[in-house]
C-alpha cells in the first residue's frame, strides 16, 4: 500500500486551479465565473494545507483566512449580482457595462 504524498495533493490542486482558470476565461455567466474563482481559492487552500504537512501549521492558519476571504467575496459578489440582475435582468458578463463612461 502506497502512502499519499505531498505530490498527490499538488496534482489535485493544480487540476482544480486549471479548471477554475478555464472557467473564468471561457464563461460568460457571472455565477459560473464566481464559482470558478472559488475553485481557484480552494486550490490555493489545498496547496497551503499540503505544504503545512512539511513546515508546520502556518499554512493551515493562512488557509482559514483564505476561506474567510472567499466567503466574504462570495457574499459581496452575489449581492452585487442580485442588484445588477434587478436593474438589467441579465447575468451575462458582456452586457455588464453599467459603470462605463
Amino acid at each position: 500500500m502506497t502512502s499519499i504524498s505531498t505530490l498527490h495533493y499538488l496534482v489535485v490542486a493544480a487540476a482544480l486551479f486549471i479548471l477554475g482558470v478555464i472557467g473564468v476565461l471561457t464563461r460568460r455567466n457571472v455565477v459560473i465565473v464566481l464559482m470558478s474563482i472559488e475553485l481557484i481559492l480552494n486550490a490555493v487552500n489545498l496547496n497551503l494545507v499540503a505544504f503545512s504537512r512539511l513546515w508546520g501549521v502556518h499554512g493551515q492558519v493562512f488557509a482559514i483566512f483564505v476561506i474567510t476571504d472567499a466567503a466574504a467575496e462570495a457574499a459581496v459578489g452575489l449581492g452585487i449580482l442580485i442588484a445588477f440582475f434587478r436593474n438589467k435582468e441579465t447575468v451575462n458578463v458582456d452586457e455588464m457595462d453599467l459603470m462605463k463612461w
